[in-house]
C-alpha cells in the first residue's frame, strides 16, 4: 500500500511540507525496493529514511522552540520514540535478514504513524505558528 501525502495533511509551513512528502516518497521507495528483493538496495533504502526522519524531526524541533511550541517536550518524546520503534525494526532487519513480512511492517508502521501524527501533532503545531505569527 503507497501512502499519498495531500492538502488534508498541509501545515501550511513550507519546510515541513516538503519534509513529509519527502517522507512519504521514502516510506513509499521503501516498499518498491522490498518487493523487488534487492538487500542492498533495501538498506540503503531503509539508511535513508531513518536519516531524513532525524533530520524532519531536527528541523521541526527547531521551529517549536522558534515558535515557544507549549507542546514542545511532549511532541519531541512522540519523536524519540518513534526512532526508536524505527530503530528496533531496522536491526531486526539486520539481524534476521530481509524479508517481505518485516520490511512490510516497517513500511506500515512508519506510513502509519506519520499520517497519524501529522494529523494529530504536527497540525496543531501549525495552527499554534499561525496564531503566533497574527500577533
Amino acid at each position: 500500500m503507497a501512502y499519498t501525502w495531500d492538502l488534508s495533511l498541509a501545515t501550511g509551513q513550507e519546510l515541513i511540507d516538503e519534509q513529509h512528502q519527502q517522507l512519504f516518497a521514502a516510506i513509499n521507495d521503501l516498499l518498491r525496493v522490498s518487493g523487488q528483493g534487492k538487500t542492498e538496495e533495501i538498506k540503503k533504502s531503509l539508511d535513508f529514511l531513518n536519516n531524513y526522519t532525524i533530520k524532519h524531526f531536527f528541523d521541526e524541533e527547531q521551529i517549536q522552540k522558534k515558535y515557544n511550541y507549549p507542546d514542545y517536550e511532549n511532541h519531541k518524546k512522540l519523536h524519540e520514540h518513534f526512532k526508536a520503534t524505527i530503530r528496533d525494526l531496522s536491526h531486526q532487519l539486520i539481524l534476521n535478514g530481509v524479508t517481505p513480512e518485516l520490511t512490510d511492517r516497517l513500511c506500515k508502521t512508519a506510513g502509519d504513524w506519520l499520517v497519524g501524527h501529522i494529523k494529530g501533532q504536527d497540525l496543531k503545531l501549525a495552527a499554534h505558528i499561525k496564531a503566533t505569527d497574527k500577533k
